[in-house]
């Protein structure tokens, strides 16, 4: 773990090929980073940008272009798994997640069909299967953690998902035959995105929306106390220049949780960043912060729900604009 007192763990938010066969197994010796994270964005970076993958593309011509994908991306998360497998075995986390089709987010049966399938293909132990958290997204997390599959539960903006994903979570371990790690991925920065500019206008603080709704969130997944199950803060890089580029980590830093975050924010708080923890926060403050909030006429809960739905698009257009360039 990164920080072993607090069981603080740190992830890369990023896959490609040529990545991690040279920095990413320097950031995973060095104890820097013991996991790692992909979604379809990050994929498509990767296959569209990289020269990396046009020699293994070029032996799948018969193939669908779903097929392509999936066949690129096992194998880049099977090398990744592979380097994580040592920290695997002692019990430091080394997980990488795969994100099932984000075009299956509200179908249950077929969203179960293909984590079972990209878990049983890809071969490894130490993958998390990522699945958004939907109504059909909590039955397949339940049936994924009853069958033993580490899960990773994504797009997470709201209270209310990430406790029916905990639920979920000690719904399928119940049923499970052995332990089963599984992480709450609580969205951060992306929120501030939203609304900081209207917020300065009206002289509330900006930039800690994100941070005390995720505060919020991680103290009551913390007080279920279901097993094996932490919060992982996502969506933690920064496009403040006036914020410090590790920012969201600094002030997300806390027990029995996981930052998953671009390589340079990594390194940033690597270098420079304060090691102490930084929740819980009170909940008087973020009360006081949510009121004034309210006070200017903005809904937060419509904020968050927006959100939501703008992640899912924009993980289903990346999904489209890969398969439509295979």
């Amino acid at each position: 773990m990164y920080l072993k007192d607090l069981k603080f763990s740190l992830w890369a938010d990023f896959i490609e090929r040529d990545y991690l066969d040279n920095e990413f197994k320097e950031l995973v010796e060095e104890g820097i980073v013991n996991g790692a994270t992909s979604n379809p964005a990050i994929f498509k970076n990767a296959i569209l940008n990289s020269n990396a993958y046009k020699d293994q593309l070029s032996r799948l011509s018969s193939l669908t272009p779903k097929e392509k994908y999936e066949a690129v991306a096992i194998y880049d998360i099977q090398k990744a798994a592979d380097i994580l497998k040592p920290l695997y075995e002692r019990g430091d986390d080394g997980y990488v997640s795969i994100e099932v089709d984000p075009y299956l987010c509200d179908d249950a049966n077929a969203t179960i069909k293909e984590g079972e399938r990209l878990f049983r293909q890809i071969d490894r132990n130490n993958v998390m299967i990522k699945v958004p958290a939907t109504e059909a997204g909590y039955i397949a997390m339940r049936e994924l953690c009853s069958q033993g599959i580490p899960v990773n539960a994504t797009l997470i903006f709201k209270k209310e998902q990430a406790l029916s994903c905990a639920n979920a979570f000690r719904e399928g371990l119940a049923k499970s035959e052995t332990e089963v790690d599984t992480v709450i991925s609580v969205f951060v920065s992306r929120i501030d995105r939203a609304l900081d500019q209207e917020l300065t206008k009206h002289g509330v603080a900006a930039s800690l929306s994100g941070i005390y709704n995720s505060a919020d969130i991680y103290a009551e997944v913390e007080k279920m106390g279901v097993n094996g199950c932490r919060v992982l803060f996502a969506s933690t890089g920064v496009k403040d220049d006036s914020l410090a580029p590790h920012y969201y980590i600094e002030k997300l830093l806390a027990y029995n949780s996981v930052n998953t975050a671009p390589v340079e924010t990594i390194k940033a708080l690597h270098l420079n960043g304060n090691k102490e923890s930084a929740l819980p926060i009170s909940p008087q403050i973020i009360g006081e912060h949510f009121e004034k909030i309210k006070e200017i006429g903005i809904d937060f809960n419509t904020v968050l729900d927006k959100q939501i739905d703008d992640g899912l698009k924009s993980f289903k257009d990346a999904f489209k604009d890969i398969l439509e360039s295979l």
